[in-house]
């Protein structure tokens, strides 16, 4: 887990937070032992805060490893809430409901082994929230098959937009018209594409940075 504030401004941004209550501080320390990438507590606070802002009932997740970012959205979730995690490791969501388990959230949540897309394709919308942290390259597809399943004032949640997978100078190329890697260049198409109408967007540097974008048609 990389952050793409200074050092001084990331010891700020925690210092004025809350700390994270002892499972998901366990995550977090789960997560930097086995060197697995997480959008860590700054971030993921900021992804709860988003889905009781937004009062969202529905949320999927492109790709959520062993479940750190689904357990702060599900903290948010009413109790008939629901939660879709992805991923392709299904060892990462055994470990993903062991987690949510001790936390109370596991019933709220559907744990789907595979191909996120193709989960996604089996299941039914609308969607209050859809988070994006899958191969870098099916940014843009994501986002393709998540717009039709979205309600109005929906959100899109992106994650690595500036750091992570790339790094801030790929991105910086990616950007500006330049040749980058394939990751960078499908962050790129992705942020293109949520820059203007039907969706408002913000990028927002909290962990490795957060593409968050409004839906409205």
């Amino acid at each position: 887990m990389s952050d793409v504030l200074t050092d001084a401004a990331a010891d700020a941004v925690r210092a004025g937070n809350a700390e994270p209550g002892a499972v998901l501080a366990e995550m977090t320390e789960y997560g930097r032992d086995e060197h697995f990438p997480i959008v860590g507590p700054d971030a993921g606070r900021f992804l709860r805060l988003l889905a009781r802002l937004t009062g969202a009932r529905r949320v999927f997740e492109f790709g959520s490893g062993f479940g750190y970012s689904a357990a702060w959205f599900a903290d948010a979730l009413p109790a008939d809430g629901e939660l879709v995690l992805t991923d392709f490791d299904e060892t990462n969501l055994e470990k993903a409901r062991e987690f949510l388990e001790r936390t109370g959230d596991a019933e709220k949540c559907a744990f789907e082994a595979g191909d996120a897309f193709e989960t996604f394709d089996a299941r039914d919308g609308p969607y209050d929230l859809v988070f994006v942290d899958c191969q870098k390259t099916r940014y843009a597809d994501a986002l393709d098959r998540a717009i039709p399943e979205l309600r109005d004032g929906g959100l899109v949640v992106a994650d690595n937009v500036l750091d992570g997978p790339v790094t801030p100078e790929e991105m910086r190329k990616a950007f500006h018209g330049r040749p980058p890697s394939d990751a960078a260049a499908g962050i790129a198409e992705y942020v293109e594409n949520v820059r203007s109408a039907p969706f408002e967007t913000a990028i927002v540097p909290l962990g490795e940075g957060l593409s968050v974008s409004r839906y409205s048609p």
